[in-house]
């Protein structure tokens, strides 16, 4: 066994944000930690979901052991159901994490059923060599861990994502001493979380929300809608506390926020006192001042039902003149566009509309600043140092405030890329080559319609069924359609025989623009989207083919 190195080979979500996912080996026995997805650039068109490349692991499947999960976020879960469709292995996680993967999976025809080993923090368990501990770590989500691993060559310690919440909603605080203990001993490596390596001082507790949701609910006269992410159980206790607190019953709106509510709530984990929810089709009938919403759709996602909200086009919630709308959430980079379009929809009905950077603030991170580093870093004491989660930047910054430090037994920081390859032997650490690694495109959610290039998809895509592109003519100003809508096509056959199929296909999309509101009609991505969905099901109920579709709207 001495002769065996130990190999740490990030797989995903070095240099990016999302699809965390690393191996570690030694021997011939791999564990993977965590196992995320991240969400596509405006540039990937037809695209939902982006997945890592298990290249690697599949050419090493029998050596996998198990996939460890660190917390429930998307981009440390969502590519689960992916991964267990290719390789059969058990899944280590909390309730909690556990929970909102099983959710993932009812969306999933799986062969196997999936093996679920649930764990609590300062819980040991022994896998192959590795003896794992799970230490309970502070974040924006609930029974998020940290992992000590113990491997014949020395301790790992995986951080996952965290803060250190001095003060947590919960009172579950961040298992410092642990952290310590396995310091004194003396840890091999450290993996730590880089996100808000470029932002000085602590990141602030998640009780600073406290004071200006407060203020908001004592001040507002008529509705409060609250959207903030589904996940964010802290934040949804918040809440229905002060829901409770200033008489006013809650109603949830939204897909993902009613599933995680009642996932939450069944395990405990979040407090409903009774009689205070109501159903959103009930909502609007009750006095303005003894209602508030909690909605999905933070992120202005063309169909979620935020956007829907703002748009009016909720069969059961719309937005009035004098409502307070709440964003507690942070705007993630690349979403600017949709989350200001939303808010001047919101804006236009006369809502007053709370965002961004306040103090008190409206929405804290859920990631260690610059001080938090140093505290981890100081704590651990590692040999060996390797920044993770974040993009090049911010794995940089990390290294150099380790290198900063200067405390003794740090004898070199790695900062590497996905794919690169860390070993470890008795004789020191170096970067030993690298894996295959990549993105694998996912379109429409589903695992049969998974492709390994997007190029390679959509040159697939445009030869096997063709392009169709709707054009439509909208006044900007007014919303009205100056002309019925053109479709053209290219590569796809039933355009050409016969008028009638395309006749047919025009007055779907005009029926769409029918449907659709003034405000929808001002707002090109909800209009685009709409648009696209019928369509698809038009085309496909007709001919079974899948041509790429892509509205366009002409401003006149």
């Amino acid at each position: 066994m001495a002769d065996h190195k130990l190999q740490v080979i990030p797989l995903g979500g070095l240099g990016e944000f999302g699809m965390n996912m690393t191996a570690i080996r030694y021997a011939d026995n791999i564990i993977v930690v965590d196992c995320g997805m991240m969400f596509p650039e405006a540039e990937l068109l037809g695209v939902d979901l982006v997945m890592p490349d298990l290249t690697f692991l599949k050419e090493n499947q029998a050596q996998i052991r198990a996939v460890i999960l660190t917390h429930g976020h998307e981009d440390h879960i969502g590519a689960v159901p992916y991964f267990l469709s290719e390789i059969d292995v058990p899944v280590y996680g909390t309730d909690f994490t556990l929970a909102l993967v099983d959710r993932r999976l009812e969306e999933y025809d799986l062969e196997e059923e999936p093996r679920f080993i649930h764990v609590k923090p300062k819980q040991i368990v022994e896998i192959g060599p590795f003896k794992i501990e799970f230490i309970h770590v502070t974040h924006s989500i609930v029974s998020a861990v940290a992992l000590a691993i113990t491997t014949p060559l020395g301790v790992i310690i995986h951080t996952g994502d965290f803060k250190v919440d001095p003060t947590p909603t919960d009172n579950e605080l961040f298992d410092l001493h642990t952290l310590a203990d396995y310091g004194k001993r003396g840890v091999l490596l450290l993996l730590s979380d880089s996100t808000n390596s470029d932002r000085p001082g602590y990141t602030e507790s998640e009780r600073a929300v406290r004071p200006r949701m407060e203020e908001i609910f004592n001040r507002a006269e008529r509705r409060v809608v609250v959207s903030c992410f589904s996940s964010s159980i802290h934040r949804i206790q918040l809440v229905l506390d002060l829901a409770q607190e200033f008489g006013r019953r809650v109603a949830v709106v939204g897909r993902s926020m009613v599933s995680v509510t009642e996932i939450a709530h069944s395990l405990g984990l979040l407090d409903i006192p009774d009689g205070i929810l109501l159903r959103p089709q009930d909502a609007m009938n009750l006095p303005p001042d003894k209602v508030a919403f909690l909605v999905s759709g933070t992120q202005g996602e063309p169909m979620s039902a935020l956007s829907r909200v703002a748009v009016d086009n909720h069969k059961h919630v719309s937005v009035e003149k004098g409502d307070t709308v709440v964003l507690s959430a942070r705007i993630i980079p690349g979403n600017e566009k949709a989350i200001f379009r939303m808010i001047d929809h919101m804006a236009r009905r006369g809502a007053d509309v709370m965002y961004g950077t306040m103090n008190p603030p409206l929405h804290v991170s859920g990631h260690a600043s610059v001080e938090e580093m140093k505290l981890v870093l100081n704590l651990v004491r590692p040999r060996f140092f390797m920044p993770i989660h974040g993009e090049y930047r911010q794995l940089t910054k990390h290294a150099r405030l380790a290198d900063h430090l200067r405390f003794a037994g740090l004898e070199e920081t790695f900062v590497m890329e996905t794919g690169d390859v860390l070993e470890i032997d008795h004789h020191g650490a170096r970067k030993a080559g690298r894996v295959p690694v990549g993105r694998v495109c996912i379109d429409s959610g589903s695992i049969d319609d998974v492709v390994q290039e997007v190029v390679i998809r959509d040159r697939r895509h445009l030869s096997e069924d063709g392009i169709v592109l709707p054009i439509i003519a909208i006044n900007r100003h007014t919303g009205r359609i100056e002309s019925l809508p053109e479709i053209v096509s290219r590569g796809f056959a039933r355009a050409e025989d016969g008028s009638t199929f395309m006749q047919s296909a025009r007055q779907v999309v005009a029926k769409t623009l029918e449907g659709s509101n003034q405000e929808e009609k001002t707002d090109w991505g909800v209009m685009k989207e709409k648009i696209r969905a019928d369509l698809k099901r038009f085309i496909v109920k007709e001919t079974s083919r899948r041509p790429l579709i892509m509205p366009v709207i002409l401003e006149v």
